[in-house]
């Protein structure tokens, strides 16, 4: 579907984002592995999300879903279902990552996992040694990419120096910890999103954090506490860029999570200059179970230029694209570095970004690590291709609102993967 966004004179208004993907696929998962029933309000109602819910069933979850809450009545820690097919993930890649560290301790059982034609172009493989080291057995496919098998064993503890950082092998291990003898040590270069800390802990589970070093002890079994998912930070970084951007603006953006490891990229925002009042949780070793909740209150204003540190790119990682669309309008040049990951991503989401902003007119260069953009006088618009992008196309809708002449997104329905009804909302403010 391809829909045009005009020029936006202002935004004025309150805008609620939707719940929040990663929370609602990891508390999905969680209620699985419960054993007592879990009822998880505000459940984002998406695909990908959907897809997570399917395959709980399929692996012996007893899922009620509701119009405000869904319930996921588990297998426990170590009873997942045995399964004669493949267990059809969809697009949800972030499941594909976490998930085999749960069956892998399904003893005497295998699964293979499947999805979609997206699913089958994202690299699974850094999984494969930390969880080979615990005892699992899992083979992938070419490419290192799915459909892999898992076959279930006895695992035990070990402990882990992550290469790059990434909260999903990190969840895998966590997941495999669980189960595993003694107490399973991640080491990651950098702290990412702790989601998965969290509800373990919501759980009852032993989890301690010291900077970014995770351990995680086995356990019997799981007792979840009922879950409310918060709106989603990197869902909500859309709405608060056009915020940004278009003159004049003033909005709030209700009921978000400013989770530490997930307000990075307002953080860089408010270096610029941006101003965005918010109770923002400051960072802590102590992993407690609730989600910080907040409203932001943004106005548009001047902004500078900045560098981008490497050590912001991982907890950054979904909102960058919309740092380089900040930088358009900014002073100076944005520069951002140590971000090779968005290259291994499908389609090397670094020159989808310059090669899409470039189109509407902005001065900007990829990298070999990233990208350098010169704010000129904003952006004139033209024609985005989101290439199945969902990303890509809340970028062209934003871009659009703040150009001079209005921006075509082709493949505008994408956006609702990651944020349903995102369209709506920002014409609803403009």
């Amino acid at each position: 579907m391809s829909a045009f966004v005009a020029p936006a004179e202002r935004l004025r208004g309150t805008v609620q984002p939707p719940p929040d993907k990663s929370i609602s696929h990891r508390a999905a998962l969680l209620g699985t592995i419960s054993v007592e029933p879990v009822t998880i309000r505000r459940y984002l109602d998406a695909s990908d999300t959907a897809s997570t819910l399917a395959a709980m069933r399929q692996l012996g979850a007893l899922v009620e879903e509701h119009p405000d809450y869904v319930v996921v009545r588990g297998t426990g820690l170590r009873e997942a279902a045995p399964v004669d097919v493949p267990v059809d993930l969809g697009e949800a890649g972030t499941l594909l990552r976490i998930l085999p560290g749960w069956l892998a301790a399904q003893e005497g059982r295998a699964y293979v996992l499947d999805g979609g034609p997206g699913l089958r172009q994202r690299a699974v493989d850094r999984i494969l040694a930390p969880l080979r080291a615990m005892g699992a057995e899992i083979e992938l496919g070419d490419g290192g990419r799915a459909p892999l098998t898992v076959r279930g064993h006895r695992l035990h503890a070990a402990e882990h120096h992550l290469e790059a950082a990434s909260a999903q092998v990190k969840g895998c291990l966590l997941m495999a910890g669980l189960c595993a003898g003694g107490t399973t040590v991640i080491h990651e270069p950098v702290a990412t999103r702790d989601h998965t800390e969290r509800l373990l802990r919501t759980a009852g589970v032993r989890v301690e954090r010291t900077g970014s070093t995770v351990r995680v002890t086995n356990q019997d079994e799981l007792v979840l506490d009922p879950i409310s998912v918060p709106g989603d930070p990197s869902a909500a970084a859309y709405a608060v860029a056009a915020g940004l951007l278009v003159r004049g603006s003033r909005l709030c953006v209700t009921d978000t999570s400013v989770n530490w490891t997930r307000t990075t990229f307002l953080r860089i925002a408010e270096r610029m200059g941006a101003i965005v009042l918010a109770d923002l949780e400051e960072p802590s070793d102590v992993v407690i179970a609730a989600e910080p909740v907040s409203d932001l209150d943004v106005t548009a204003g001047p902004l500078l230029a900045t560098e981008i540190r490497p050590e912001e790119v991982a907890p950054a990682i979904d909102e960058l694209p919309l740092l380089a669309l900040l930088g358009c309008f900014a002073e100076g040049t944005t520069v951002l570095r140590g971000a090779e990951a968005l290259r291994r991503r499908p389609g090397d989401r670094i020159e989808r970004v310059v090669d899409g902003l470039r189109g509407l007119g902005a001065t900007i260069e990829a990298t070999a690590d990233g990208f350098a953009v010169t704010g000129t006088d904003g952006l004139r618009g033209g024609r985005l291709d989101a290439q199945g992008d969902p990303r890509l196309a809340m970028l062209g809708a934003v871009a659009g609102m703040a150009s001079r002449e209005g921006v075509e997104v082709v493949g505008m329905d994408e956006g609702a993967t990651r944020y349903p009804r995102f369209l709506e909302h920002l014409l609803t403010l403009g």
